[in-house]
């Protein structure tokens, strides 16, 4: 299963302590919703405890849709098209 480079410790702290705040979702790409946390104090508090459990279970994501869990795969990077194949031979350029 494919992760988010964003550390699963890291989020949780940052909810735990900062969620009042948004910092945690400021921290993982959600910059829309993290300023809504801002401007409502987390939600009253409500919206902070359910990110905290969502966090905490692994259920919770990253802007680009990839989940914050404890292990050790990260999202593939992407990768420059080249023009040589499999055999490492150049193709020849059409002219």
């Amino acid at each position: 299963m494919v992760k988010s480079d964003k550390n699963f410790v890291a989020t949780l702290l940052l909810c735990f302590l900062l969620g009042g705040l948004g910092v945690h979702r400021f921290y993982v790409g959600k910059i829309g919703t993290g300023i809504l946390q801002l401007i409502t104090f987390g939600g009253l508090g409500i919206w902070v405890l359910i990110d905290l459990i969502v966090i905490a279970i692994g259920k919770f994501s990253d802007k680009e849709g990839y989940p914050i869990t404890a292990g050790s795969e990260h999202p593939p990077t992407e990768s420059k098209s080249s023009s040589i194949t499999p055999d490492n031979s150049e193709i020849p350029a059409a002219g």
